[in-house]
């Protein structure tokens, strides 16, 4: 904390005297804050390519999983029947038509009840499961509070957590009605009420029965002999009738065709977006990298060959096209040497797939040419694509990780500079201490000095 001391005896301007001092002392630490925020530039430009170099590497992970060649697309020929394409490596081609018999349901059991009293004795139990004998069915057992009442066992049951709902729906007459559902469809999902319920009005009723739906391709089991067969599901939807495609119905109906192809334009839009994300790479790099002969103006990291040289590895590897090995080679297949040399590897132009470098240096893709080229040759295309993927994945990380290591090191160097600076801020408040006493000292001298000049001046003039 700095205080006012001008001139008192003087007539100086000390504080602004000091002032001046003091941006003469705080030289070097200014110096210092400035290369902290040269460095801390640095990082932001850093880390912005980093950014890039992420979005091409994380594009190119979804070029080369097997997932995306083998994803497929769905479609049916009803509109109460939905199919769904899964994510995942299981998706293949193909079509299946077939009737839909039942539906999945869940059991719905009603009884009368009731207005008022207890309806039960105060234990009751209910068994859940398919109800056939086996180890699969569970017994249980609910214990009542003092509310006995239909709204007391209907509180129970659903507190019991054993998958059942259970309301007590008002109809304005002398009996309310007790309704007890399943949560879930499906045979696995019944249930059946076996005592505790001596006070209801009418016996328990079941007004819906858990079942299962029911697909039949071919006329199903009962056309067996001829290679039909029929398909079940607890519920309305059938995930394991074609290779990566869900199948949800909603209606009985006959002779529907569910058909899968292969989704090249879900592969095509991969592609794009890995090509985006290059040109993305490149145009960062441009950016930070960029120097202005006219103004003679820099960017952040202009002289930073290994940013620099970033855009010229990343075009070569796209001019060079790829060489990998070819997928239908049959090592035991006996050849000349050289002849087996051609065959292990095959060397591919990016152009083949539609990925080629346009005059501006920017990357460019044509679907349609990607499609035709899978189209005649899937196997091919699919080895060449992954291994593009794999190769601009690689190189992505790998200069991630150079980048990333300067960014620590430039981190490192700020840190350092700022503790210098730290440093500083306590030198530098006690050399303004120290100057705001010397000038203060002074005064009070000159004070003291003018004091004796006119007591002296005074003894002089009574002479």
């Amino acid at each position: 904390m700095s205080s006012s001391v001008d001139g008192l005896v003087s007539g100086l301007q000390t504080s602004s005297m000091i002032n001046s001092l003091m941006q003469v002392e705080a030289a070097p630490q200014t110096r210092l804050k400035t290369k902290v925020t040269t460095a801390q530039t640095a990082v932001a430009s850093y880390q912005s390519v980093n950014a890039a170099l992420t979005s091409l590497k994380n594009a190119a992970d979804g070029v080369g999983q097997l997932s995306t060649w083998r994803a497929v697309k769905a479609t049916s020929s009803s509109s109460t029947v939905t199919a769904t394409a899964l994510t995942g490596t299981n998706g293949a081609s193909g079509t299946t038509v077939f009737n839909v018999k039942s539906l999945a349901k869940n059991q719905i059991t009603t009884a009368k009840v009731p207005t008022t009293g207890d309806i039960s004795s105060g234990t009751i139990q209910i068994t859940t499961g398919p109800l056939d004998g086996s180890t699969n069915d569970k017994v249980n057992t609910i214990t009542l509070g003092d509310d006995k009442s239909a709204k007391g066992v209907a509180a129970a049951i659903n507190a019991a957590g054993i998958g059942l709902k259970a309301t007590v729906v008002t109809t304005g007459g002398a009996n309310d009605i007790l309704q007890i559902s399943g949560s879930k469809t499906g045979t696995a999902n019944a249930f059946r009420i076996d005592s505790g319920l001596d006070g209801v009005a009418s016996p328990l009723t079941n007004v819906a029965s858990a079942s299962n739906a029911q697909l039949d391709i071919g006329g199903g089991d009962d056309n067996a002999a001829n290679g039909g067969y029929s398909v079940t599901s607890d519920t309305n939807t059938f995930s394991k009738l074609m290779p990566g495609v869900s199948i949800t119905v909603s209606k009985l109906e006959n002779d529907v065709t569910v058909t899968s192809d292969q989704d090249v334009s879900g592969i095509a839009s991969k592609i794009q977006a890995l090509v985006d994300a290059a040109n993305g790479t490149l145009n960062e790099v441009a950016k930070q990298t960029a120097y202005d002969a006219a103004t003679k103006k820099s960017s952040p990291l202009t002289g930073d060959f290994a940013v620099r040289n970033i855009s010229q590895s990343l075009l070569s590897k796209i001019s060079l096209g790829l060489t990998y090995t070819n997928p239908s080679y049959d090592k035991n297949q006996p050849t000349d040497a050289a002849t087996k040399t051609n065959l292990e590897k095959i060397s591919i132009s990016l152009s083949k797939f539609g990925v080629a470098l346009d005059r501006t240096g920017q990357l460019t893709f044509d679907s349609a040419k990607f499609a035709t080229a899978y189209n005649e040759n899937p196997s091919q295309i699919q080895a060449a694509g992954i291994e593009f993927a794999d190769q601009m994945e690689k190189y992505a990380g790998d200069q991630t990780v150079n980048i990333t290591s300067v960014i620590t090191g430039r981190k490192n160097e700020i840190d350092g500079l700022n503790t210098q600076i730290s440093g500083w801020d306590i030198r530098l408040a006690a050399k303004r201490t120290a100057l705001q006493k010397t000038y203060s000292d002074l005064e009070t001298s000159l004070g003291k000095l003018k004091n004796q000049s006119n007591w002296l001046a005074g003894q002089l003039s009574g002479l």
